[in-house]
This record gives C-alpha cells, sequence and structure tokens, in this order.
C-alpha cells in the first residue's frame, strides 16, 4: 500500500489565535478542568523522570568570557516545555519560552511565546501558533478551575495585587467561575499599568460596579472572597515576596497564588487548606532546585514542599487539585474555611487549549497552510 508521505500543518498568528477562540475564558476554564481530571487519572505525560517536569531551562552564566551571551537578568528564561495528553486531545506539543523583563524597554512584552502541537503517533506538526494569549489565558484559567470547586459561590470581592496581563486573565477566569463578582481591590506598583487594567475591567466586565485601587497588600487581602498575587519579582529572598498575613484574612477566602509569595505562620496552621495544581510537579521542582526550594521557585506551593521537609507540615494534609476536579478529594466543605491554591504551570495546559484552538481553527479555516515536505528527502 502506497504511503502519503505529504505533511501539511498551518501557522497562526496572534490574530488568528483570536479568531479561533484563544481568548474564549469560560471555555479555557472547561478546558482546563477536563485536563485536571486527565491528569489525576495519569493520561498525560511531561518530561523528566517522574513524568512532571516544568520543562528545561537554559542558564546563563553571571559572568561569561563571551561579550554576546545572553546575561541572566531579571526574568531571563529561555526553555522548552514538551507535554504529552491523553482523552478526547491525543496530542502533544512543546512551548518555547522566551522571557526577559528588559524586553518592555524595547516595547516589546516581557515573555515572547511560540507553540508547536504535534501528531502524537507520528509527532509530525499540526500547527504552529503565536503562543502569548495561549499562555496567558491558560494560566488564568487554572484559578478559575480552583474557584469553581474551592471559592464561596456567593464570592463578590477579589483582591489583587499586580495588575498585568496574569490579573486579567486570573480574574476573567474568576468571573467565568463565580458570577456574582462585582468588586475588584487592585494593588500595582505604577500608574499607567493601573490605569490600563482599570479600563480593561471597565471595558470587559460592566458587572464590576467597584474598582478600588488600594494602597498596600493588607488592602488587597482584607474582606476580600478571593485573593489573586500576579506580580513578578526578584527571587531568593523569601522575606522580600509579597507576604500573606493570617489576620488579614477573612474566613471563606480563596487564595490563588501563580507568582511569588510569602506567608506567615498563622497561615501555615493546618485548618488553612494547602492545594497544588499537580503535586508531581511540585516534587519535580523539590528534585531540581537546592533547598530550601522557596528562595529558588518563589511559589507557595515550594514553601509547603520546604515545610513538609522540615517536619512542620504533614505531606498527607497537602491536597491535589486533579484530585478535586476529579471527585476523588473534596472542594469547599464550608463557607468559612480558608484555601490558598498554588499554581505553578504546566505544559500540558498549553497541549489541552492549544488543541482546542487548533481544531476550532481548522473547523473555520483560519490560518495559513505551510508544507513540510511531499516526500521527505531522508528516510
Amino acid at each position: 500500500m502506497d504511503n502519503n508521505t505529504r505533511i501539511d500543518f498551518i501557522y497562526l498568528s496572534e490574530q488568528d489565535m483570536v479568531r479561533a477562540g484563544v481568548t474564549d475564558m469560560a471555555a479555557c476554564v472547561d478546558t482546563m478542568e477536563e485536563m485536571f481530571g486527565l491528569l489525576h487519572h495519569g493520561d498525560y505525560r511531561m518530561a523528566g523522570p517522574n513524568n512532571d517536569s516544568h520543562g528545561a531551562m537554559i542558564m546563563f552564566p553571571e559572568e561569561s568570557p563571551f561579550p554576546n551571551m545572553p546575561k541572566p537578568t531579571a526574568d531571563r528564561r529561555m526553555m522548552a516545555m514538551p507535554a504529552y495528553l491523553g482523552g478526547n486531545f491525543c496530542t502533544a506539543g512543546v512551548k518555547w519560552y522566551g522571557s526577559n523583563i528588559a524586553n518592555k524597554e524595547k516595547g516589546l512584552p516581557r515573555s515572547i511565546l511560540m507553540f508547536t502541537l504535534s501528531d502524537a503517533d507520528t509527532a509530525a506538526p499540526l500547527a504552529y501558533m503565536s503562543a502569548n494569549l495561549l499562555s496567558a489565558y491558560r494560566t488564568g484559567a487554572v484559578p478559575g478551575v480552583g474557584a469553581r470547586h474551592l471559592a464561596r459561590k456567593d464570592s463578590k470581592v477579589v483582591g489583587i495585587f499586580g495588575p498585568g496581563v496574569m490579573a486579567r486573565t486570573s480574574l476573567a477566569a474568576f468571573i467565568a467561575a463565580c458570577p456574582q463578582i462585582d468588586t475588584v481591590k487592585v494593588k500595582g506598583r505604577g500608574q499607567k499599568s493601573l490605569d490600563a487594567f482599570t479600563d480593561w475591567v471597565r471595558e470587559n466586565y460592566p458587572q464590576v460596579t467597584t474598582i478600588q485601587v488600594v494602597d498596600d497588600i493588607e488592602s488587597v487581602v482584607r474582606d476580600s472572597d478571593i485573593v489573586t498575587y500576579c506580580a513578578s519579582g526578584e527571587v531568593g529572598n523569601p522575606d522580600d515576596y509579597p507576604m500573606v498575613k493570617r489576620e488579614w484574612v477573612s474566613p471563606g477566602a480563596y487564595l490563588a497564588m501563580p507568582a511569588p509569595c510569602n506567608f506567615d505562620a498563622g497561615m501555615e496552621a493546618p485548618d488553612v487548606r494547602k492545594v497544588l495544581d499537580n503535586t508531581g510537579l511540585y516534587e519535580a521542582w523539590y528534585e531540581e532546585v537546592p533547598n530550601p526550594a522557596h528562595n529558588y521557585i518563589p511559589l507557595v506551593g515550594m514553601k509547603f514542599m520546604d515545610m513538609i521537609e522540615d517536619g512542620s507540615f504533614s505531606g498527607d494534609a497537602l491536597e491535589d487539585l486533579g484530585a478535586i476536579v476529579a471527585g476523588d478529594a473534596p472542594g469547599r466543605q464550608n463557607d468559612d474555611e480558608i484555601i490558598m491554591m498554588s499554581v505553578g504551570g504546566m505544559p500540558v495546559e498549553d497541549v489541552a487549549w492549544a488543541t482546542v484552538v487548533y481544531r476550532k481553527a481548522i473547523e473555520q479555516g483560519i490560518g495559513v497552510k505551510l508544507n513540510l515536505w511531499d516526500e521527505p528527502l531522508l528516510r
């Protein structure tokens, strides 16, 4: 039987991605929820010995004899994030993550991302796509999945530290999960970013009738039903990370933390539920960096892992979002419990959302068709 060796794939620009639905947050939250179910049942693979690695990053030296070698400046990342996801997706892919905070001086976003989606059997490319929006929306959707299961259903007030892209997508996901939200409190470092964020909220979510700019993190947290810290910052000293103090936190609050954060002894107490978006991800990270891991990866989940290591917290009490989504562990059990969830970000999330967007692009004829070859010169 003759084999068809021709391989075509599509290129999707950022504008194409928007036309194909990448900014449909409600659909993205649904997709991430489906992905977490597969994650819990093991129908996925990421890199590393435990199949849960975040990815592989190029590390640059502080001093180099090569003048053109990049320096390890703030938010300098060049990394590949591969994954396979089964179920209704049954695709594989890899995100190339490039990041440098100095990009903003050139009028560019801090991160510039691309994603390759592949056939899981042959590994042939299906699509090569702009991934800044893909990554931003899947990242924001995960706190939204958490809110669907862990926030109070009547949540109305959201407190946000860091009014950037992650704040926008997280708020969009919170509103998709908790439609009674009508108040947003926000703290930022500059008036320009605050103005851009508040304008965006007013334009996209007229149901938010109160937007309050606050002066300190305590005001972000106090009296908020949902709290998220979305500000990037220097890594190394947890004492410098944005803090959460138990005395600030209202009964029944849900805290979703995808950015640097630390918390006080009151939040360490066992009555504060501690949830990871994927336990294996943090176990992989814990093997990859020195201890204490929170010094190197500033997420609250790494502090959870440090607490387990030093014996101040039982690993049995650590909860996994996939198990909660799958129904094998409880979601919110009463209106008073405080729940803190760490959001690490995983390439399986990119594969899931990229697959949905790609299939919609194919259905609607969106994108530029490209040819890899008719017949390969080497076999």
